[in-house]
């Protein structure tokens, strides 16, 4: 069962703007297809796994830790896989120029991050816990809090872009990108309260596990 949302969803407006009007072109494998990005040791430091670490001061919020791992359909880990993180600050808001939220920006949050998954497929994060946020999707429109994911896995055509939510909150049951992915899939959306990975005195943790889809070019098991 597929559990890709619609291209063209209409309660989620932009997309009538983005959907594909005809039918996919498939075009033969290429040297790009066949082959993996491949990220040296150098290009990674600890410091850009740990988004309240990126400035002198420590950012306002809820601090988190954020792990999981990165797996294929068939339940292998994908080691080296970059998985890259940004989101809202705690007030909600984005540090970009096209965010007009009147929320506060907080001088010690960028809010990005990224990591490579170890030889067992497991990546971790520290952040803070980000702030819902109004946007103009519809009437009194407000997006849950979340978190958003960029994987590469073992080829380009093997990646995803996806979001993390928390559990119990409330906004979604009127959250249109949320509710556009079949109901039977929604919660692998949503990350998990990890009591075990949690720091004591200092950091809540979430576990959100992450598979990518296995290509045609890649290896049988």
């Amino acid at each position: 069962m597929d559990a890709d949302p619609p291209l063209d969803w209409p309660d989620y407006r932009s997309t009538a703007l983005r959907a594909p009007r005809r039918p996919f072109v498939p075009l033969p494998p290429g040297r790009t297809e066949l082959t993996g990005p491949a990220f040296g040791e150098g290009a990674f430091f600890p410091a850009d796994a740990d988004l309240t670490a990126h400035h002198a001061g420590e950012p306002l919020g809820e601090r988190i830790v954020v792990h999981g791992r990165v797996v294929d359909t068939a339940g292998r880990p994908l080691a080296g896989t970059l998985v890259e993180l940004w989101q809202a600050n705690a007030a909600g808001r984005y540090r970009h120029d096209l965010d007009r939220h009147p929320a506060p920006l907080d001088p010690n949050f960028t809010g990005t991050g990224r990591c490579r998954t170890d030889a067992e497929g497991r990546y971790r994060f520290v952040t803070v816990k980000p702030g819902a946020y109004p946007w103009k999707n519809h009437h009194n429109a407000w997006r849950p809090a979340h978190l958003h994911f960029s994987l590469f896995g073992r080829a380009f055509t093997q990646r995803l872009v996806t979001q993390m939510y928390f559990p119990g909150d409330p906004l979604f049951a009127q959250d249109p990108i949320f509710n556009s992915v079949p109901e039977f899939a929604r919660d692998r959306l949503i990350a998990r309260f990890d009591l075990s990975a949690t720091v004591p005195e200092w950091a809540l943790a979430y576990r959100f596990d992450l598979v990518l889809r296995s290509t045609p070019f890649e290896d049988g098991p």
